[in-house]
């Protein structure tokens, strides 16, 4: 007999390659959706909880401090779940919300973080987790239908996994969102998503030179802003040979859901000449941005910047 989660493994994997171009990866990192479960115990009456629902690193699912659950942040957060379905989703994570205040409750003071959910890597079979933090460190996870402690949770993990053990019921439910429910709810929503997840937004490139490393020295800067979706490659190059001492920025989000990404090179200031910054996006197919080194021009905010780009 075929079961759900096999059913579910073979209707993500259909996604998965659909979900690769729409988002034109550029890496092998996989597609997942995790829920982040944040709880503050300051004693053994009160409590607060937090929680908020990732795919990839996109919020699709925020925390309604009012009704006490989860909100969908966008029209296509709960994917193809029938109401029915969302309303059985939603009273299952209330009874484990209740569950994961009272257990702790008898360890406080306690602070503690859960990442739950499932992940698809290249040509694999979906992968669940679920892994507890407390006070920054790891604490437990859910493996092979039980509660674990980690060894860094010492005697307070092994106390609490063994409570939490006790609720087979609860088990049972975890195991379940885990290998049948998230599988099937992170397909719906890329298919749900699809529309707004595989939209492409070419990125407009500048170079500009940053405070001076040294007598002598220059600071190249690589500017590449206003790209969708996330993942893009960026590189100071020599004619084809990719320059080892290249500094990657964070990926920082401009306010219209777009991302900036700042590059930066330190050389000599007489080996400049010849150098180009690459970028390969999925916007861009397969004609890379490269803009070279030296045809300058000064912009009105002081900054030397290159001239029109180069497409390849």
């Amino acid at each position: 007999m075929i079961s759900l989660s096999m059913l579910a493994a073979v209707y993500l994997w259909a996604f998965f390659q659909t979900a690769r171009k729409m988002w034109g990866l550029l890496t092998e990192e996989p597609l997942s959706f995790r829920l982040v479960h944040i709880s503050s115990f300051a004693n053994h009456s009160w409590a607060s909880t937090q929680a908020s629902g990732w795919l990839g690193d996109l919020e699709i699912l925020g925390w309604d401090k009012v009704l006490g659950s989860l909100e969908d942040l966008k029209p296509w957060s709960l994917g193809n779940f029938s109401k029915e379905e969302v309303k059985n989703l939603q009273s299952l994570f209330q009874m484990y919300f209740h569950v994961s205040y009272r257990i702790p409750q008898q360890f406080a003071p306690l602070n503690s973080i859960t990442s739950s959910g499932c992940r698809l890597h290249a040509g694999q079979a979906s992968e669940s987790f679920f892994n507890g933090a407390y006070q920054g460190s790891d604490f437990l996870s859910f493996q092979g239908g039980s509660w674990q402690p980690s060894p860094r949770g010492g005697s307070r993990a092994q106390n609490v996994c063994r409570v939490l053990n006790l609720y087979e019921d609860i088990k049972e439910i975890v195991q379940s969102l885990l290998d049948d429910t998230c599988p099937r709810f992170l397909a719906g929503v890329l298919a749900a998503g699809k529309s707004e997840l595989g939209r492409q937004v070419k990125p407009e490139v500048w170079l500009s030179s940053g405070p001076s490393p040294g007598p002598g020295c220059l600071l190249l800067v690589c500017h590449v802003s206003g790209f969708y979706p996330k993942p893009v490659w960026v590189m100071w190059m020599r004619g084809d040979q990719e320059q080892r001492g290249t500094q990657r920025g964070d990926l920082l989000p401009n306010a219209d859901g777009t991302w900036y990404l700042r590059v930066t090179l330190n050389v000599a200031a007489r080996e400049a000449a010849g150098l180009a910054c690459r970028v390969k996006h999925s916007s861009l197919g397969s004609h890379d941005i490269i803009i070279h080194w030296g045809e300058r021009t000064e912009t009105q905010l002081g900054m030397t910047e290159n001239s029109p780009r180069d497409f390849q």
